[in-house]
């Protein structure tokens, strides 16, 4: 199959458009997801130091991270009482603890006699004993025992109790604040709850899980995942199947966005004539990872590479976990539906497995990339256990992951641009501000205006 790109210099028209596509499908989808939400961000360009200063830096420290609503782990993570779970940020360590069959609670990872770290990796204890001088806190956080008592005549037990941090839940998803006055959860995430109401997230479970560190400010790595158009340049195996200039874009909120892109359509970068229905459909076989079935298969005649492979994701999908989607939309069956929860949290919608990225500061220069992928629990079948974090060293490229199949090479292209981008917004400066798109890149830019609005309060 060859691929012939529009020449240089060719306008490309992006219609029709993603709302349009998926009103013609075979088996139409949601309402929710037909409607627009664009609103007027403005055009301003952003201070490029705004990814490379510390003294940023440390203002998202002080106004952003130790703030905002944060996933810190699945449920299933945690599934028995004195289960815990390490979440690190900034500098900060929180214990995510199962104190009872029906309770999660969250504190501050550090002893409150001497400020050692309690825990170090993730477990399951009974209570939690500081190594360094043998103080112990009950699971609920309350002060348990002081070996030295008799010479802290003047110190409450009560007041020795690990600090609590304020937790919310949702889809089997622990999310916590620093922030006592943060917002109720409910409020930042929505719509996301209502949208993914009939995808039953929290009957999910961890069945691949990656992280890397990379030398990128984590805004710059999260905005690799915010719009769809870089295809062109960094996934060219994607334009015989991708609407990536088609794709639709909303921002419901500070705090909320998403972005939707057809599968199964040419992308408009190029020129699709001569590409068969088989041909896209085998295309997206060979790369695109989100799909069940690995069966090369025709296109039958009269049938759109769309409507067969949402067909085919379907029967794969029963066999694999024992639902019936005959009446699951084709754009929930195919298309990457990508939800952003400010500041670095994205949830994949649908009923394929959903994957979920989430981006952590590790310092201005650097950032932690973790990805899930998020399966449904087989009918009838107890939940298997969530997959363990696979940590690539820092010259391991996601390829080695061979649990992401042809993802691996998809992400690899993503975060091969990043240590560049780094350096060339070093080299921008003062002088050359970073500009957004309207419409394709506002996404990015109302990540940029919630940011000072934190910032600024």
């Amino acid at each position: 199959m060859k691929i012939e790109f529009l020449k240089s210099g060719d306008v490309v028209d992006a219609r029709p458009t993603y709302k349009d596509i998926i009103r013609s499908d075979a088996i139409p989808a949601p309402e929710w997801l037909i409607a627009d939400t664009v609103p007027d961000l403005g055009h301003a360009g952003i201070p490029a130091t705004n990814y490379t200063s510390p003294e940023f830096f440390q203002k998202e420290i002080d106004k952003v991270w130790l703030k905002c609503w944060q996933m810190a782990c699945r449920e299933e993570e945690i599934p028995n009482v004195g289960d815990y779970h390490l979440y690190e940020i900034v500098g900060r360590s929180v214990l995510i603890v199962r104190t009872e069959p029906n309770e999660i609670k969250a504190f501050i990872n550090v002893c409150t006699h001497r400020g050692r770290k309690l825990e170090t990796h993730d477990g399951c204890k009974n209570r939690f004993r500081c190594v360094f001088h043998g103080w112990e806190w009950n699971l609920d956080g309350s002060f348990r025992h002081n070996p030295w008592a008799w010479d802290f005549p003047n110190v409450d037990p009560n007041s020795l109790a690990l600090r609590d941090i304020k937790i919310g839940k949702w889809g089997g998803f622990v999310f916590i604040t620093f922030d006592k006055d943060a917002p109720p959860l409910e409020d930042v995430l929505k719509p996301i709850p209502e949208h993914f109401a009939d995808y039953q997230f929290e009957d999910r479970y961890i069945a691949i899980h990656v992280a890397k560190k990379y030398p990128s400010n984590w805004k710059a790595t999260a905005e690799a995942f915010m719009e769809s158009h870089h295809s062109i340049a960094t996934h060219p195996q994607f334009m015989p199947y991708l609407g990536d200039a088609n794709s639709g874009y909303d921002v419901f909120s500070d705090y909320t966005s998403r972005q939707l892109t057809a599968m199964a359509v040419t992308s408009p970068f190029i020129d699709g004539s001569a590409l068969t229905q088989t041909d896209i459909y085998t295309a997206m076989l060979a790369s695109s990872g989100r799909l069940a079935s690995d069966q090369v298969a025709d296109v039958p005649e009269g049938m759109t590479a769309r409507a067969f492979a949402a067909q085919e994701q379907r029967k794969a999908m029963t066999a694999d976990n024992g639902y019936d989607y005959s009446n699951a939309s084709d754009a929930e069956m195919l298309d990457p539906m990508l939800y952003n929860v400010f500041p670095n949290m994205s949830f994949w919608a649908g009923y394929s497995p959903n994957i979920v990225y989430r981006w952590r500061p590790d310092g201005v220069d650097s950032s932690i990339m973790d990805i899930y992928m998020l399966r449904r629990v087989p009918k009838g079948q107890a939940r298997p256990k969530p997959a363990p974090v696979h940590w690539l060293g820092d010259d391991e490229p996601f390829t080695s992951a061979e649990e992401l199949g042809a993802l691996g090479g998809v992400f690899e292209q993503d975060m091969a641009n990043l240590p560049f981008v780094q350096e060339g917004l070093k080299m921008m400066g003062d002088e050359i501000p970073v500009q957004f798109a309207e419409y394709t890149e506002m996404r990015l830019r109302q990540l940029h205006q919630t940011l000072r609005k934190f910032i600024d309060r």
